[in-house]
């Protein structure tokens, strides 16, 4: 069996990060591990803390899966800080990790902010170089390009493309109509699919970037990696999964156990 690691925050209410990503891997059939780097008091309504790991504990972690059971892709989630990113970092490049997925969180799903400012430029400029992909949503590559995207979703991709020298997933779950994405490397890729009429969308960035990891970890390139993926959280979404006050979680195992409705 595959392996994949995820490198996240914890969410108390099993919707997204650590959580989000064990159950993805486990429904796209590779065996996942986690170092946790942050824990958060959160439900479907919002975020109420966020308790950083300290760093040398995070360090340890990685230092005990990879001393272990090598991975064969690598999820990189929620990262609050500087000192973490740069921990990560350092770990990761030691052991020379490949098939990286960047999940470039900065806000969550209920408009909480999740990166702190002095974070964004060591995620830029730490852990984008390490990175085989990151995954921006419209919101979070406006802030990498630095203007309104909704327009232009190849241009955007491009200035973050040659800005960062990255692939770029650029998700399209916040456009008006459809939910395409656009995967950009040099060339233009695009994966459609129908917008799904579904408020319960919490955890899809973890779900769709944890997906396209374990895709990586069986050998897929990147693009087959991606489609599958897409495949997947369109299903998830499809369930019709409905949890808690707020948005709520999608159904990572509707493939074993479709929501009965």
């Amino acid at each position: 069996m595959k392996t994949a690691l995820t490198i996240a925050g914890s969410d108390s209410s099993g919707g997204a990060g650590i959580q989000a990503d064990l159950k993805s891997f486990a429904a796209n059939g590779v065996f996942g591990m986690s170092v946790i780097n942050s824990v958060t008091s959160q439900n479907t309504t919002g975020v109420f803390g966020v308790y950083d790991i300290p760093c040398d504990v995070v360090a340890s972690q990685i230092d005990a899966v990879f001393k272990d059971i090598f991975p064969d892709a690598v999820k990189i989630g929620m990262v609050s800080s500087a000192e973490i990113i740069n921990t990560i970092a350092d770990r990761l490049k030691h052991y020379n990790a490949k098939n990286i997925v960047l999940d470039t969180i900065m806000v969550s799903t209920s408009g909480c902010k999740l990166l702190r400012d002095d974070a964004i430029d060591a995620l830029t400029s730490v852990l984008f170089p390490i990175a085989d992909i990151i995954t921006p949503n419209l919101h979070e590559a406006q802030i990498l390009c630095g203007f309104d995207i909704r327009s232009d979703m190849v241009r955007a991709a491009d200035v973050i493309y040659n800005k960062y020298n990255v692939t770029v997933l650029l998700k399209g779950g916040h456009l008006a109509n459809t939910s395409n994405d656009l995967l950009y490397d040099g060339n233009e890729t695009w994966f459609e699919a129908v917008r799904i009429d579904n408020p319960n969308t919490h955890g899809t960035g973890c779900t769709l970037s944890s997906a396209i990891a374990a895709n990586l970890a069986k050998g897929m390139d990147i693009k087959t990696a991606v489609k599958s993926a897409k495949d997947y959280i369109t299903g998830a979404l499809s369930d019709m999964l409905d949890l808690g006050k707020g948005s709520g979680p999608l159904n990572h195992m509707y493939k074993f156990y479709p929501n009965k409705k």
